[in-house]
Protein backbone atom coordinates (compact mmCIF):
# COMPACT_ATOMS: atom_id res chain seq x y z
CA UNK A 1 0.00 0.00 0.00
CA UNK A 2 2.87 2.10 0.90
CA UNK A 3 4.66 1.58 -2.37
CA UNK A 4 1.24 2.52 -4.21
CA UNK A 5 0.41 5.97 -1.79
CA UNK A 6 4.29 7.23 -2.54
CA UNK A 7 5.20 5.65 -6.29
CA UNK A 8 7.72 3.61 -5.16
CA UNK A 9 9.19 0.62 -6.23
CA UNK A 10 10.11 -2.38 -3.42
CA UNK A 11 13.21 -0.66 -1.95
CA UNK A 12 12.01 2.60 -1.42
CA UNK A 13 8.86 1.54 0.15
CA UNK A 14 11.37 -0.64 2.21
CA UNK A 15 12.84 2.99 3.56
CA UNK A 16 9.57 4.47 3.86
CA UNK A 17 8.23 2.07 6.07
CA UNK A 18 11.62 2.45 7.91
CA UNK A 19 11.19 6.33 8.41
CA UNK A 20 7.30 5.80 9.40
CA UNK A 21 8.62 3.69 12.26
CA UNK A 22 11.41 5.46 13.41
CA UNK A 23 9.04 8.96 13.68
CA UNK A 24 7.17 9.53 16.52
CA UNK A 25 3.41 9.50 16.44
CA UNK A 26 3.05 13.24 17.08
CA UNK A 27 5.63 13.92 14.41
CA UNK A 28 3.76 12.22 11.93
CA UNK A 29 0.33 13.64 12.76
CA UNK A 30 2.01 17.10 12.27
CA UNK A 31 3.12 15.98 9.10
CA UNK A 32 -0.35 15.51 8.00
CA UNK A 33 -2.10 18.58 9.50
CA UNK A 34 0.74 20.50 7.46
CA UNK A 35 0.12 18.84 4.45
CA UNK A 36 -3.54 19.17 4.78
CA UNK A 37 -3.18 23.11 5.76
CA UNK A 38 -0.98 24.06 2.36
CA UNK A 39 -2.42 26.20 -0.09
CA UNK A 40 -4.22 24.66 -3.20
CA UNK A 41 -4.45 25.72 -6.43
CA UNK A 42 -2.59 29.19 -5.21
CA UNK A 43 -5.09 30.11 -2.39
CA UNK A 44 -3.84 31.71 0.51
CA UNK A 45 -3.52 29.16 3.64
CA UNK A 46 -5.13 31.68 5.86
CA UNK A 47 -8.03 32.44 4.01
CA UNK A 48 -10.74 29.47 4.50
CA UNK A 49 -12.04 27.81 1.77
CA UNK A 50 -14.93 28.95 -0.10
CA UNK A 51 -17.93 27.07 0.29
CA UNK A 52 -19.71 25.80 -1.99
CA UNK A 53 -16.70 23.43 -3.77
CA UNK A 54 -17.83 20.19 -5.32
CA UNK A 55 -20.49 18.34 -3.25
CA UNK A 56 -21.29 20.95 -0.70
CA UNK A 57 -23.20 23.54 -2.66
CA UNK A 58 -23.25 26.95 -3.94
CA UNK A 59 -22.93 29.68 -0.98
CA UNK A 60 -26.11 32.05 -1.35
CA UNK A 61 -24.86 34.47 -3.22
CA UNK A 62 -21.79 34.94 -5.95
CA UNK A 63 -20.01 37.99 -6.60
CA UNK A 64 -22.05 40.59 -8.29
CA UNK A 65 -20.66 42.58 -11.46
CA UNK A 66 -21.79 42.99 -15.19
CA UNK A 67 -23.35 39.84 -16.77
CA UNK A 68 -20.93 38.81 -19.82
CA UNK A 69 -22.23 39.43 -23.76
CA UNK A 70 -22.10 36.73 -26.83
CA UNK A 71 -21.68 38.21 -29.92
CA UNK A 72 -25.32 38.36 -30.83
CA UNK A 73 -25.67 40.32 -27.05
CA UNK A 74 -27.44 37.67 -25.10
CA UNK A 75 -26.39 36.53 -21.85
CA UNK A 76 -22.92 34.37 -21.91
CA UNK A 77 -23.18 31.47 -19.43
CA UNK A 78 -19.57 30.42 -20.07
CA UNK A 79 -17.93 29.41 -16.43
CA UNK A 80 -17.36 26.86 -13.87
CA UNK A 81 -20.52 26.50 -11.83
CA UNK A 82 -20.44 25.17 -8.67
CA UNK A 83 -23.47 22.66 -6.97
CA UNK A 84 -27.11 23.63 -7.77
CA UNK A 85 -29.21 24.09 -4.46
CA UNK A 86 -33.09 23.96 -4.51
CA UNK A 87 -34.91 27.61 -2.88
CA UNK A 88 -37.41 25.81 -0.87
CA UNK A 89 -39.62 29.05 0.43
CA UNK A 90 -36.93 31.65 1.79
CA UNK A 91 -34.36 29.01 2.49
CA UNK A 92 -31.56 27.44 -0.13
CA UNK A 93 -31.64 23.49 0.33
CA UNK A 94 -29.89 20.97 -1.33
CA UNK A 95 -31.49 18.45 -3.29
CA UNK A 96 -28.38 16.04 -4.28
CA UNK A 97 -28.03 12.78 -3.90
CA UNK A 98 -28.48 11.69 -0.01
CA UNK A 99 -30.31 14.83 0.65
CA UNK A 100 -33.21 15.47 2.81
CA UNK A 101 -37.06 14.81 1.38
CA UNK A 102 -37.94 16.92 -1.29
CA UNK A 103 -40.99 19.79 -0.97
CA UNK A 104 -43.32 20.58 -3.60
CA UNK A 105 -44.03 17.02 -5.31
CA UNK A 106 -46.98 16.74 -7.09
CA UNK A 107 -49.35 13.83 -6.30
CA UNK A 108 -47.78 10.56 -7.59
CA UNK A 109 -50.04 7.76 -9.88
CA UNK A 110 -50.08 4.71 -7.99
CA UNK A 111 -47.57 3.06 -9.84
CA UNK A 112 -45.11 5.78 -9.11
CA UNK A 113 -45.84 5.84 -5.37
CA UNK A 114 -45.10 2.33 -4.86
CA UNK A 115 -41.90 2.44 -6.41
CA UNK A 116 -40.94 5.38 -4.54
CA UNK A 117 -41.68 3.58 -1.44
CA UNK A 118 -39.96 0.75 -2.31
CA UNK A 119 -36.59 2.60 -3.39
CA UNK A 120 -37.32 4.45 0.35
CA UNK A 121 -38.08 0.54 2.46
CA UNK A 122 -34.23 -0.15 0.54
CA UNK A 123 -32.66 2.89 1.98
CA UNK A 124 -32.33 4.17 -1.88
CA UNK A 125 -30.13 1.13 -2.61
CA UNK A 126 -31.18 0.53 -6.06
CA UNK A 127 -29.75 4.33 -7.22
CA UNK A 128 -28.02 3.75 -10.55
CA UNK A 129 -25.93 6.89 -9.98
CA UNK A 130 -24.38 5.36 -7.93
CA UNK A 131 -23.21 3.07 -9.96
CA UNK A 132 -22.28 5.24 -12.35
CA UNK A 133 -24.66 5.45 -14.46
CA UNK A 134 -25.43 8.98 -15.83
CA UNK A 135 -27.87 10.72 -13.07
CA UNK A 136 -30.11 12.47 -15.96
CA UNK A 137 -32.02 15.70 -15.41
CA UNK A 138 -33.29 17.31 -13.48
CA UNK A 139 -31.72 15.47 -11.24
CA UNK A 140 -29.07 18.00 -9.88
CA UNK A 141 -25.61 17.13 -10.36
CA UNK A 142 -23.21 16.52 -7.36
CA UNK A 143 -20.00 18.39 -8.67
CA UNK A 144 -19.60 21.32 -10.80
CA UNK A 145 -20.50 21.74 -13.70
CA UNK A 146 -18.98 23.81 -16.94
CA UNK A 147 -21.22 25.71 -19.16
CA UNK A 148 -19.53 27.06 -22.89
CA UNK A 149 -21.97 29.39 -24.71
CA UNK A 150 -22.31 30.28 -28.11
CA UNK A 151 -25.21 31.88 -30.16
CA UNK A 152 -26.11 28.81 -31.79
CA UNK A 153 -25.38 26.16 -29.06
CA UNK A 154 -24.78 25.90 -25.05
CA UNK A 155 -22.69 23.19 -24.04
CA UNK A 156 -23.10 21.54 -20.13
CA UNK A 157 -19.84 19.92 -18.83
CA UNK A 158 -20.54 17.62 -15.62
CA UNK A 159 -17.44 16.97 -13.36
CA UNK A 160 -19.18 14.33 -11.57
CA UNK A 161 -20.10 10.90 -12.50
CA UNK A 162 -19.04 9.82 -16.04
CA UNK A 163 -18.12 12.97 -17.66
CA UNK A 164 -21.25 13.84 -19.76
CA UNK A 165 -22.62 16.43 -21.50
CA UNK A 166 -26.04 17.94 -22.15
CA UNK A 167 -26.28 20.00 -25.60
CA UNK A 168 -28.66 23.53 -25.90
CA UNK A 169 -29.55 23.75 -29.68
CA UNK A 170 -30.22 27.57 -30.04
CA UNK A 171 -30.33 27.67 -33.78
CA UNK A 172 -34.34 27.66 -34.18
CA UNK A 173 -34.39 23.79 -35.36
CA UNK A 174 -37.43 21.50 -33.74
CA UNK A 175 -36.58 18.47 -31.53
CA UNK A 176 -36.14 15.10 -34.25
CA UNK A 177 -38.54 12.91 -34.82
CA UNK A 178 -38.41 9.75 -33.81
CA UNK A 179 -36.08 10.18 -30.69
CA UNK A 180 -34.69 7.07 -29.27
CA UNK A 181 -34.92 7.68 -25.07
CA UNK A 182 -32.11 8.66 -23.83
CA UNK A 183 -30.33 9.73 -20.10
CA UNK A 184 -30.43 13.66 -21.13
CA UNK A 185 -33.22 13.26 -23.86
CA UNK A 186 -33.30 16.00 -26.81
CA UNK A 187 -32.73 19.73 -25.69
CA UNK A 188 -34.00 23.00 -28.13
CA UNK A 189 -33.67 26.30 -26.88
CA UNK A 190 -34.65 30.02 -27.59
CA UNK A 191 -34.49 33.18 -25.93
CA UNK A 192 -37.29 34.76 -23.85
CA UNK A 193 -35.55 38.06 -22.95
CA UNK A 194 -32.30 37.72 -20.91
CA UNK A 195 -33.73 33.89 -19.71
CA UNK A 196 -32.41 30.70 -22.04
CA UNK A 197 -35.68 28.38 -22.33
CA UNK A 198 -34.43 24.81 -22.65
CA UNK A 199 -37.15 22.08 -23.75
CA UNK A 200 -36.02 18.42 -23.80
CA UNK A 201 -37.72 15.39 -24.27
CA UNK A 202 -36.63 11.80 -25.50
CA UNK A 203 -35.83 10.69 -22.13
CA UNK A 204 -35.12 7.12 -20.77
CA UNK A 205 -37.79 6.28 -17.82
CA UNK A 206 -34.45 4.91 -15.92
CA UNK A 207 -33.25 8.01 -14.23
CA UNK A 208 -34.49 9.47 -10.93
CA UNK A 209 -35.58 12.85 -10.82
CA UNK A 210 -33.97 13.56 -7.42
CA UNK A 211 -31.94 11.09 -4.27
CA UNK A 212 -35.23 10.25 -2.40
CA UNK A 213 -36.17 7.99 -5.87
CA UNK A 214 -38.86 10.19 -7.40
CA UNK A 215 -39.30 8.33 -10.40
CA UNK A 216 -40.35 8.89 -13.75
CA UNK A 217 -41.94 8.09 -17.69
CA UNK A 218 -40.72 8.61 -21.10
CA UNK A 219 -43.22 11.01 -21.61
CA UNK A 220 -41.21 13.42 -19.31
CA UNK A 221 -41.08 17.02 -20.73
CA UNK A 222 -38.68 18.93 -19.13
CA UNK A 223 -38.63 22.79 -19.58
CA UNK A 224 -35.41 24.96 -17.69
CA UNK A 225 -35.30 28.85 -17.56
CA UNK A 226 -31.74 29.63 -16.89
CA UNK A 227 -30.90 33.54 -16.15
CA UNK A 228 -28.13 35.19 -15.15
CA UNK A 229 -28.44 38.08 -13.21
CA UNK A 230 -25.15 39.41 -12.63
CA UNK A 231 -21.61 37.93 -12.75
CA UNK A 232 -21.68 35.59 -10.28
CA UNK A 233 -25.14 34.41 -9.86
CA UNK A 234 -27.08 31.83 -12.07
CA UNK A 235 -30.98 31.10 -11.95
CA UNK A 236 -32.29 28.18 -13.22
CA UNK A 237 -36.04 27.54 -12.80
CA UNK A 238 -37.53 23.68 -13.58
CA UNK A 239 -41.02 22.67 -14.61
CA UNK A 240 -41.64 19.31 -15.08
CA UNK A 241 -44.31 17.53 -17.41
CA UNK A 242 -44.99 13.72 -16.60
CA UNK A 243 -48.32 12.78 -17.12
CA UNK A 244 -47.44 9.02 -16.34
CA UNK A 245 -46.36 9.28 -13.16
CA UNK A 246 -47.45 12.87 -11.42
CA UNK A 247 -50.99 14.63 -11.37
CA UNK A 248 -49.64 17.84 -12.31
CA UNK A 249 -46.45 20.21 -12.75
CA UNK A 250 -43.46 19.80 -10.38
CA UNK A 251 -41.97 23.12 -10.32
CA UNK A 252 -38.44 24.04 -8.66
CA UNK A 253 -36.56 26.88 -8.26
CA UNK A 254 -32.66 26.28 -8.33
CA UNK A 255 -29.43 28.76 -7.73
CA UNK A 256 -26.13 28.37 -8.30
CA UNK A 257 -22.44 30.39 -8.24
CA UNK A 258 -19.72 30.93 -10.48
CA UNK A 259 -16.24 29.47 -9.33
CA UNK A 260 -13.33 31.33 -10.51
CA UNK A 261 -10.39 29.45 -7.45
CA UNK A 262 -10.23 26.31 -8.88
CA UNK A 263 -10.57 24.56 -12.91
CA UNK A 264 -12.58 21.67 -13.37
CA UNK A 265 -10.99 18.09 -12.75
CA UNK A 266 -10.94 14.53 -13.62
CA UNK A 267 -13.27 12.20 -11.95
CA UNK A 268 -13.46 8.77 -12.91
CA UNK A 269 -16.78 7.18 -11.63
CA UNK A 270 -15.76 3.40 -12.24
CA UNK A 271 -12.59 3.60 -10.47
CA UNK A 272 -12.62 2.57 -6.76
CA UNK A 273 -16.55 2.51 -6.53
CA UNK A 274 -17.45 0.66 -3.27
CA UNK A 275 -20.63 1.92 -3.78
CA UNK A 276 -22.60 -0.82 -4.97
CA UNK A 277 -20.96 -3.20 -2.72
CA UNK A 278 -22.19 -1.09 0.48
CA UNK A 279 -25.76 -0.57 -1.50
CA UNK A 280 -26.39 -4.60 -2.01
CA UNK A 281 -25.65 -5.11 1.61
CA UNK A 282 -27.64 -2.43 2.80
CA UNK A 283 -30.18 -3.93 0.00
CA UNK A 284 -30.19 -7.52 1.51
CA UNK A 285 -31.31 -5.85 5.45
CA UNK A 286 -27.30 -5.55 6.37
CA UNK A 287 -26.85 -8.95 5.17
CA UNK A 288 -24.39 -10.00 3.02
CA UNK A 289 -25.87 -12.01 -0.39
Amino acid sequence: MTAALFGLDPIGESKVKKWIFSASVAGVLSLAVIALAAPQNGSNAATPPARGRGRGGAPRRGPGGPVPLLSDGHPDFSGIWNGQQTIAGNDVTSTGPGSSPTTGVPPMLPWAAKVQADRAKNQFADDFEARCLPGGPPRIPPYHISLFSTPKLVLMLFEGNTHMYRQFFVDGSDHPKNLKPTFYGDSRAHWEGDQLVVDTIGFNDISWIDGQGHPHSKQMHLVEKFRRPDFGNLQIEVDIDDPGTYQGHWHMNRVTTIETGMEMTEYVCNENNQDPGHLDHANNDGKHP
